[in-house]
């Protein structure tokens, strides 16, 4: 029997498995040490030496930046519809409204004419994603917030290493998040970074992550709990040493998926983006779903429809956005399907996706 192909591969190796037992050997399980390394080395890596903070979650640290920005009850902040419930969650959970805008169709990232119309005077920030692992439209949506006053966030909970002009995504922010989830293009199993502008926002975040606390039992704000383990840390300090090399596999992955597939729309690369792709995602215009059901079916090829509702027209926020017409999200919706690209694959599995893509989109023609 052919083996499956899946759509992702979390990279769990005998260094990831060594570094939790160091750990637990060590009795400094909660949030310590290692904790502290990791946040200094992910900050030198991916944003340029920023001040960084480790939390539990890539959604608690959207949540926690917000809050830290300032963002709350009466204001809104501008997101993409076409990504995951956590960008706009974050924002209702300060208080603030979700307010969705439109994407564009090549990078499927918040298009800045359709932000610009968005803009009202309760505005407080703009937040794009760099969704897939392309970089979002910084230059131009920079320019709108500065126009209108407002601030700029980044959700780059898929986009380590990702990079727009050889700047790196989540410099370009008054803050920014990365994911770690298993999925991710690293991991430390479960937790996020929030990259921030400077030390003293990088303090509101501290506090807010620990009960309002710097130091023990002098809570100076209402905080949460969202500090990220030791053990978590420890995994990602090792998955941090091999990020690079997994993103030129799937920077190498996806150019002989560009080159060899047909029958489909690959992924176009914005000039002076670097694409990291946490997804190769392309679009079937016909029985996107069909297309999805044949792969594995009669394939054995995995993929992932992400995201097949937008979040404007899911219950929990539709509520925020009555009767909002969002035609490049709803198509996006109707079209992406993204294949496999993780640095697990054998040139054999390469080969068996083109060959499977192209069976099932020439029956389809």
């Amino acid at each position: 029997m052919t083996e499956f192909i899946p759509a992702a591969k979390p990279i769990i190796g005998d260094e990831e498995r060594a570094a939790v037992d160091r750990v637990l050997l060590s009795g400094m399980v909660a949030q310590g040490p290692e904790v502290a390394a990791f946040e200094t080395e992910f900050s030198e890596h991916f944003v340029a030496g920023r001040p960084v903070v480790a939390v539990n979650s890539g959604t608690s640290g959207l949540h926690l930046g917000l809050l830290a920005a300032g963002v709350g009850s009466g204001d809104e902040v501008i997101v993409p519809s076409f990504t995951f419930a956590a960008t706009g969650n974050s924002v209702a959970l300060t208080g603030a409204t979700p307010v969705f805008a439109d994407i564009e169709p090549d990078s499927f990232t918040l298009d800045p004419s359709s932000v610009e119309a968005a803009i009202t005077d309760r505005t407080k920030g703009i937040m794009p994603v760099h969704l897939y692992g392309h970089p979002a439209r910084m230059k131009e949506l920079r320019a709108i917030a500065d126009r209108h006053g407002v601030s700029l966030y980044e959700d780059a909970a898929q986009a380590h290493g990702a990079a727009l002009d050889g700047h790196q995504v989540g410099t370009f922010g008054e803050f920014a998040m990365f994911s770690l989830y298993p999925t991710k293009n690293m991991t430390s199993g479960e937790g996020g970074m929030v990259s921030t502008v400077d030390a003293e926002f990088a303090r509101r975040v501290r506090l807010l992550r620990n009960q309002g606390m710097e130091r023990q039992y002098e809570n100076e704000v209402v905080g949460f709990n969202a500090r990220m383990t030791d053990l978590h840390a420890a995994i990602g300090r090792v998955q941090l040493t091999k990020v690079d090399g997994w993103t030129d596999a799937r920077r190498s992955n996806a150019a002989f998926l560009d080159a060899n597939l047909s029958g489909v729309i690959v992924p176009p690369v914005a000039d002076g983006a670097r694409h990291v792709y946490h997804q190769y995602t392309i679009r079937v215009q016909d029985d996107r779903d069909g297309f999805v059901r044949a792969l594995k079916d009669e394939h054995g090829v995995g993929s992932g429809v992400y995201y097949p509702i937008p979040n404007h027209r899911l219950p929990s926020l539709a509520p925020y956005a009555p009767g909002l017409d969002l035609p490049e999200t709803e198509r996006a919706a109707r079209e992406a399907v993204s294949l496999p690209v993780h640095p697990s694959l054998s040139g054999a599995d390469l080969d068996r996706i083109v060959s499977a893509v192209e069976a099932v989109a020439g029956a389809g023609a």
